[in-house]
């Protein structure tokens, strides 16, 4: 367990770090989600929000629980240093993506684009949202929406060799992006000025190269860990 909680507070920053990625991809649909609350629940409006990121949260522990399952079974294999250093590199390119110095990372999103095809029309059956457990279930049916940024830290999570911790990474990373899109239900214009500053995303993208770096198998990790 001592051993776990570095790579949480990891996965946590990680979400923080990858706010304006979220308020990008899911800005727009949290903005919808708080439109579509019917007027006789929006006193409830905070209550609905949370429901909504809940679920979504849930979902990608399950993600990591799946996929986290594949890695345990690649952990005795020659594939699981490969596994790891695709990981590193996607979360190499992702820090680059939000810094913007280079957008190649879409391209990835595009495989996730048929499941969520059969997965929207679900979701779109769930609008508009009446109670807590329709929000929470739109939510889980929302975090699998394409997105680089889940994937890459999704393949770093299933690296670990163990189901049960790359769930735990998967949703503290979760928790991470709370903030963010919490807030963008209730205040989407302040919080999207915030994170558009290119100060903003050059530094989040920055540490988020560095952390894939760390990442990345090699004697750096060693000489990292000892300072």
């Amino acid at each position: 367990m001592p051993d776990l909680l570095p790579l949480l507070g990891s996965a946590l920053v990680l979400g923080l770090l990858g706010g304006g990625h979220c308020l990008g991809m899911c800005g727009g649909l949290m903005g919808a989600l708080t439109l579509a609350i019917p007027p006789e629940q929006r006193s409830r409006r905070l209550h609905l929000l949370l429901a909504y990121n809940l679920g979504r949260v849930l979902s990608y522990a399950t993600a990591g629980l799946l996929l986290g399952l594949a890695g345990v079974a690649l952990a005795s294999s020659p594939l699981a240093q490969g596994l790891r250093v695709v990981a590193a590199l996607l979360l190499i390119a992702m820090g680059l993506y939000l810094a913007g110095w280079w957008s190649g990372l879409t391209r990835i999103e595009a495989l996730g684009r048929g499941l969520w095809r059969h997965i929207q029309p679900l979701a779109t059956r769930l609008l508009p949202v009446s109670s807590l457990p329709r929000a929470l279930l739109l939510g889980a049916l929302w975090g699998w929406l394409p997105c680089g940024l889940v994937y890459s830290t999704l393949l770093w999570a299933a690296s670990q060799g163990n189901a049960a911790h790359s769930a735990a990474l998967m949703l503290a990373f979760g928790i991470g992006t709370w903030p963010v899109l919490v807030a963008t239900g209730l205040a989407a214009e302040r919080i999207g000025a915030v994170l558009r500053r290119r100060g903003v995303r050059m530094a989040g993208g920055l540490l988020v190269v560095l952390f894939g770096l760390w990442t990345l198998p090699g004697p750096h990790q060693h000489w990292l860990m000892g300072h």
